[in-house]
């Protein structure tokens, strides 16, 4: 059975697309079959992400390891059972179709509550909750205190994912292994960056996350966007040089996949 991969967050802005393509397209590089489904269906950002790499793989004539992006089968609705959600029905249909060949399903949801959203956390083995180093969005997952030290209670997300965990266990299958990256954290040391560290301490401990680096802060994937690229494949399209910047992200992305600890994955890249 595919290993189901979630990014997930009820924010926008804080890099799933960015972390869904770099983790989907690291697998695909290392050898894995990775199949990709977007969620969101307004903006689509995974899904341009790939159009853009299509593109240009056709215009420049480069050979780049690439995951497939799959779209979510229509069904009719005389198909459904009565009181069967259209939606559970599409993503369950699109799920059971690329799990015989797929290695890894990367599903990238949107940056709000929706029922699909709602689903697919349920079926995730590895959910990646990319957070901006903010209380702004940290307040998606816990209630603070106006000092930002002290926890009240848990928030909208992290009772959704308690609830698909719910569900996980009442079907008998395995806990999810929800890992929550931390994204922007500055380079200086700031009181900000350090009451974040210690409330996301906390919050680990008592509903049960793991914490692993995500992005700094770089002008770099905003010109990865537009072209389809990672920071994987600068030198397959001509940058002979990476600079300090580019080395610096790669690691990132290299300590990121290793904090994953994805099965059957071992980082060589």
């Amino acid at each position: 059975m595919a290993h189901i991969i979630v990014v997930g967050n009820e924010k926008g802005g804080a890099g799933k697309s960015t972390v869904s393509m770099h983790v989907s397209t690291a697998l695909a590089r290392m050898g894995h079959k990775v199949s990709c489904l977007d969620l969101d269906l307004r903006q689509k950002s995974f899904s341009r992400y790939f159009e853009n790499r299509r593109r240009l793989v056709q215009e420049e004539g480069v050979t780049l390891a690439t995951p497939e992006m799959h779209e979510l089968p229509e069904v009719p609705k005389d198909a459904l059972q009565p009181g069967e959600n259209i939606y559970d029905h599409r993503l369950s249909a699109a799920v059971a179709s690329l799990e015989p060949d797929s290695d890894f399903i990367v599903i990238d949801c949107p940056g709000s509550h929706t029922r699909l959203s709602q689903v697919a956390h349920s079926l995730a083995d590895t959910l990646i909750t990319p957070l901006n180093d903010s209380f702004v969005d940290f307040d998606l997952l816990a209630h603070v205190d106006q000092t930002g030290t002290e926890i009240h209670g848990p928030s909208v997300y992290s009772e959704m994912v308690w609830s698909a965990r719910q569900l996980r266990a009442q079907a008998g299958l395995k806990p999810i292994d929800w890992i929550v990256l931390r994204n922007r954290v500055g380079t200086q040391r700031m009181v900000n960056k350090e009451k974040m560290e210690h409330v996301l301490k906390m919050l680990s401990k008592r509903i049960g996350f793991r914490i692993a680096p995500g992005f700094s802060e770089r002008v770099v994937f905003r010109e990865l966007f537009p072209r389809g690229l990672t920071l994987l494949d600068l030198k397959d399209v001509g940058v002979k040089q990476l600079n300090i910047s580019n080395v610096a992200a790669r690691q990132e992305l290299r300590e990121m996949v290793k904090a994953l600890d994805l099965p059957g994955v071992t980082v060589d890249f």
